[in-house]
């Protein structure tokens, strides 16, 4: 039986956390993040949680997915 599931490849973002761990988003899917111990596991919840993202989507909404393209990331100084 053929695999009738696409692979879609994101860009994660990870951010050390203040406790020692990592949180890791993904910027195209709005509201996806995680968290983890080490980066391994970190990246390891955010597939999971990109999957089950995945499956809640519409044929049309993951279609339109990759329409956002990831430049990178900068930084700027602002004064308070």
């Amino acid at each position: 039986m053929p695999n009738l599931h696409k692979v879609y490849e994101f860009d994660v973002i990870t951010i050390e956390d203040e406790t020692g761990g990592y949180v890791v988003s993904i910027p195209a899917l709005p509201g996806c993040h995680t968290q983890g111990d080490t980066i391994d596991e970190a990246l390891k919840n955010i597939k999971e949680a990109a999957e089950l993202y995945l499956s809640t989507m519409t044929d049309e909404e993951r279609s339109d997915i990759h329409k956002q393209k990831f430049v990178g990331i900068q930084r700027v100084k602002a004064l308070a």
